[in-house]
């Protein structure tokens, strides 16, 4: 187990903590992209309330039901489909950044990847806007992943340039990594392009923000 994780039941030994649950929801796929380009797999992301990205879930307190229960109610609320979940598919735990001025107890978060049916993705999918207890409040839109990468840099390396809450950003990667859903190359590759769009998104925000004046100055 790599550096800072913890087993499932290891976290569950920890006290004086709080504990949230997600999990990463995924298929696989024979659509093509504009009839070309192979998808092979769909992953499903969140667009959260707080306009960051993330994976469904949330705390759950173990001395009321066990993580896997409450992440399947959080999946309720979230998507408006009530998943089982299973102790086999936590894939890690590890603490969550804190803050030095929070007064909040440590955070654990539980990791989870369920692989599903097509059938079951697509379903999920019209679910949330229809029945989901918290769409259009704390979850604004259940959104793809896109897993491949376009010439200058579409697909992944944009989709990896936003922002992301937590370490859900770290957690897609490991994912991904870990069941071959994007080959290394590829993953390196998205990677090395995601912090090239980077320093362009810091460059055109620094130029939206430059005085009226400095603007003109600059292009004189």
């Amino acid at each position: 187990m790599a550096s800072g994780q913890l087993s499932r039941a290891e976290a569950l030994t920890h006290q004086g903590v709080r504990h949230a649950c997600h999990v990463m929801l995924y298929c696989d796929t024979q659509a093509l992209l504009f009839d070309k380009m192979p998808i092979r797999h769909i992953v499903l992301m969140q667009m959260r309330f707080d306009g960051l990205l993330g994976f469904p879930g949330g705390l759950v307190d173990p001395l009321d039901e066990s993580l896997e229960a409450g992440l399947s109610r959080e999946l309720l609320e979230e998507t408006g489909v009530a998943l089982p979940v299973s102790e086999e598919e936590h894939v890690g735990a590890c603490y969550a950044p804190s803050s030095s001025s929070s007064s909040t107890p440590p955070l654990i978060t539980h990791f989870y990847v369920k692989k599903m049916e097509e059938e079951q993705i697509t379903a999920l999918e019209r679910a949330g806007p229809s029945v989901a207890a918290d769409h259009g409040l704390e979850v604004l839109g259940v959104v793809r992943v896109p897993l491949y990468t376009m010439d200058g840099g579409g697909g992944l390396p944009s989709f990896l340039s936003h922002g992301f809450a937590g370490n859900a950003r770290s957690q897609l990667l490991d994912s991904l990594a870990r069941f071959r859903l994007v080959a290394p190359d590829d993953l390196r590759r998205a990677l090395a392009m995601c912090t090239q769009i980077r320093v362009r998104m810091a460059a055109d925000l620094g130029g939206s923000l430059a005085p009226a004046g400095d603007t003109q100055q600059q292009s004189s």
